[in-house]
């Protein structure tokens, strides 16, 4: 995939927000790149939907998931323990360019794949105690764009919305877990599926 010749543009964007360190990039990927990557890993992850519990209820995730690791190490979130399976080509290829980048050894991807605007990710911090103290957290979104919602937990007037696009990359590090927390909200938008990659290290 080194081949393609698209314009890319690796031109970071640091997000102007109190108690984060965060880095955007609206082209990561180019368009050509981008697609092709969503369309193997739409056919290649062994996706899967679990259940959540709300207030005692049980609800199926608004989205479906997928664990892969460089080790056996799980991670728990929400109530729900994944174990991971083994990284295939096209994971190792995409985690080996994002570590150029970054110079962060990840182990592990968390991926998600939003079928459609009904599909959510709640209000939430990655901040699991296997991710350690200031987790660095690189997200790659693949597919139709969607809002990335940003709000401070104490300050509330410090909030961002920004628009993932096709083949961009997030990464978040620092103490940004600490004091953000972020999500992708549903719509009543006609949207296509999205696939996201989140990149981090659990030990």
């Amino acid at each position: 995939m080194d081949l393609f010749t698209s314009e890319k543009n690796n031109t970071p964007i640091k997000l102007a927000l109190p108690d984060a360190n965060i880095t955007y990039y609206s082209s990561f990927f180019s368009p050509e790149e981008s697609s092709e990557y969503f369309q193997i890993l739409l056919n290649e992850i062994e996706w899967q939907e679990d259940d959540i519990k709300v207030f005692g209820k049980t609800y199926k995730q608004p989205r479906l998931t997928a664990l892969y690791g460089m080790n056996n190490a799980s991670y728990r979130y929400s109530g729900i323990t994944m174990f991971p399976k083994p990284f295939n080509s096209i994971l190792k290829e995409i985690k080996t360019k994002i570590e150029e980048i970054t110079e962060i050894k990840f182990t592990t991807v968390l991926l998600n794949f939003y079928r459609d605007g009904s599909d959510s990710n709640g209000w939430h911090s990655d901040d699991e105690k296997e991710l350690g103290e200031n987790p660095v957290i690189v997200s790659i979104s693949l597919g139709a764009e969607r809002t990335f919602r940003l709000r401070h937990k104490k300050d509330k007037t410090q909030k961002k919305n920004l628009i993932l696009q096709h083949g961009s990359l997030l990464i978040m590090k620092g103490e940004t877990q600490h004091h953000w927390q972020h999500c992708i909200p549903k719509s009543k938008k006609d949207i296509k599926p999205r696939i996201n990659l989140t990149f981090r290290v659990i030990k």
